[in-house]
């Protein structure tokens, strides 16, 4: 069914987890779910998703590494793998986000660096045309719909162009792409970036939006972390009012990636999303913004739009990850404070990918991997960085305790090689690393 929107009627739903997967099916007016695009296989789907499709429930899959707002086009393949998976589901749409996920490469000749995390791009000229340029190539590889997510940020790009609001509304009028608003994220930047949630509604297209997504988070010293982790609060809530006065979404989704609470609670926060929902004003409707042909974003500067961007991104990014300086007009606390989160995000998804690591480490794990990740960017996934974290401590000799290193030893073995490399290889190749960065 078709909205006033011309998007699909989604209703109320609730982000698709592995973990919660037998809950999700047990709650009552879950109307769709919304899964990790990259964390399906097209030919092998979940059974729990399978059943929840064959019960009529809408799977929408939700991209987090295409990197939209990067300086490169979008990955050829990673667009093929989206539309894989869109098709297997029988989707009605699928959605990405707005940010850039890793910089450098043959753009600036430099390595090529992976933030693991959504970073934010810069409102500005330049990032808009190339954002512009990235979403129709996704759009043209894409067999249904896509829409965009506004993401939360902790820091704040300088000589920005444009407010949040705006540079959203630039970009539906030049593609005509839907738009995925996370009232969460906006309320986020409320509390780190001083912008109003209730500006940025205003000036944003509403009629353009696909579906909402609703989340939890937690305010520490001043800074709001987006975690996912935690139960909704009420300013969140209240965005969401916000934005329910002005238009009816498709759909609204509650999303939660960790520390996930019994079903009841689930049950009960989607129970709080509809009230909210409910409690809006009759809906007078709206359009479909046109989609305009692609002259504007092209002009005779687009390369030269990318190129700079490159170089701000990489700068930024090698600032966060790999020990670079605090790039002109940052500020340096609040660099250090995302650096700091990005560490432990990765020290997070490396304990669930290799378990084993934290299980023979012990208390030691978690300040091991951030004193080795904060001087060692993420390079070829989470599954390589688990490898390099166990080589680093094996040529170090850590850990200290014998019957420790014995078992990092042979858990390294049988998933890297016949022995790790001596320590005087390991500083060889540091050597070797600093000298391309440099």
């Amino acid at each position: 069914m078709k909205g006033t929107h011309g998007t699909p009627e989604l209703g109320i739903g609730i982000g698709w987890r592995p973990e919660i997967a037998d809950a999700v099916e047990a709650l009552d007016g879950v109307d769709w779910v919304e899964a990790v695009a990259e964390n399906l296989c097209a030919d092998h789907l979940p059974d729990s998703l399978v059943r929840l499709r064959e019960r009529g429930v809408t799977v929408v899959p939700h991209g987090v590494s295409l990197g939209l707002g990067g300086a490169d086009r979008p990955d050829p393949g990673r667009l093929a793998d989206l539309a894989e998976r869109a098709r297997a589901l029988g989707s009605p749409l699928v959605t990405e986000h707005i940010a850039f996920v890793r910089a450098g490469g043959a753009l600036t000749a430099s390595p090529g660096l992976e933030a693991g995390h959504l970073l934010p791009v810069p409102r500005t000229k330049d990032a808009l045309r190339v954002l512009c340029e990235n979403v129709r190539i996704a759009q043209d590889s894409l067999p249904v719909p896509l829409a965009v997510e506004n993401i939360a940020a902790l820091i704040c790009w300088p000589d920005e162009e444009m407010s949040e609001g705006q540079f959203l509304a630039e970009l539906v009028e030049r593609t005509g792409v839907r738009l995925l608003i996370d009232v969460a994220n906006l309320h986020t930047n409320h509390v780190n970036r001083g912008e109003d949630p209730a500006t940025a509604l205003d000036e944003l297209p509403v009629e353009a939006i696909a579906y909402v997504h609703v989340a939890g988070g937690v305010e520490r010293d001043g800074v709001w972390h987006d975690t996912h982790a935690h139960p909704v609060t009420r300013p969140v809530l209240d965005v969401l009012a916000e934005l329910r006065s002005r238009t009816a979404p498709p759909g609204v989704l509650l999303e939660r990636d960790d520390d996930f609470p019994p079903a009841a609670e689930l049950a009960a926060e989607l129970d709080t999303i509809r009230e909210t929902v409910a409690a809006g004003p009759t809906p007078t409707g709206g359009r479909v913004p046109p989609r305009v042909t692609a002259a504007w974003a092209g002009g005779t500067d687009d390369e030269g739009a990318r190129q700079r961007l490159a170089l701000r991104q990489t700068a930024l990014l090698s600032a966060l990850v790999d020990g670079g300086p605090v790039p002109e007009g940052f500020d340096a606390h609040r660099l250090g404070v995302q650096s700091r989160a990005l560490t432990a995000k990765r020290a997070d998804v490396v304990a669930k990918i290799a378990p084993e690591l934290p299980e023979i480490l012990g208390d030691g794990y978690r300040p091991a991997f951030l004193g080795y990740g904060a001087h060692r960017p993420l390079r070829g996934g989470y599954r390589r960085d688990a490898l390099d974290f166990a080589e680093h401590l094996l040529t170090e000799g850590l850990p200290a305790d014998a019957a420790a290193r014995r078992r990092l030893d042979l858990w390294w073995r049988e998933r890297a090689a016949a022995r790790p490399p001596r320590r005087a290889t390991r500083l060889a190749r540091a050597a070797r690393a600093a000298l391309v960065r440099h």
